[in-house]
């Protein structure tokens, strides 16, 4: 009976998780844009900087590159174990829980991986408002994630 009532909190948390993740997709792809539009140019004639990065990001800093990657592959994850969620929400039933918690689980530990990144990133400051509203949305995504994982696992 329990299970039952907590149906509306997961469906809840699944659709705030949905557009978290949306925005973090669309900010984390529009740093990889702007990464790509300005990063170094490397051709014939060109010397590679004295500190070259693969993952250079013109803004931010050197934490910037790994969180962005990191937060757009939890995005795509999330976004991924959030339609298994709402297959599980809508039959709510004991078959397609294993589905909806392994993605769940998969999508909250990228989430934390990203986060770890964003913590560093908070630390070493010197970044721009678009990469605080991402690490923002990613250390609330981990709180509400791992809520949803609790509310499917009273089915």
């Amino acid at each position: 009976m329990a299970g039952q009532q907590l149906k509306p909190v997961a469906a809840l948390l699944l659709v705030l998780n949905f557009c978290m993740y949306v925005i973090v997709l669309g900010i984390g792809g529009w740093a990889v844009n702007k990464a790509i539009d300005h990063g170094f140019y490397i051709g014939p004639g060109f010397d590679l900087p004295a500190h070259f990065s693969p993952i250079y990001f013109p803004m931010g800093n050197a934490a910037t590159g790994f969180f962005v990657i990191f937060a757009l592959i939890a995005g795509v994850v999330g976004v991924a174990s959030v339609i298994s969620g709402l297959n599980h929400v809508n039959s709510w039933g004991s078959g397609t829980l294993p589905s909806a918690a392994s993605a769940a689980a998969i999508a909250w530990s990228l989430t934390l991986l990203a986060m770890g990144f964003a913590c560093k990133e908070i630390e070493l400051q010197n970044r721009n408002a678009c990469l605080r509203t991402m690490e923002v949305f990613l250390i609330i995504l981990s709180v509400t994630q791992l809520l949803y994982i609790a509310a499917i696992h009273n089915t």
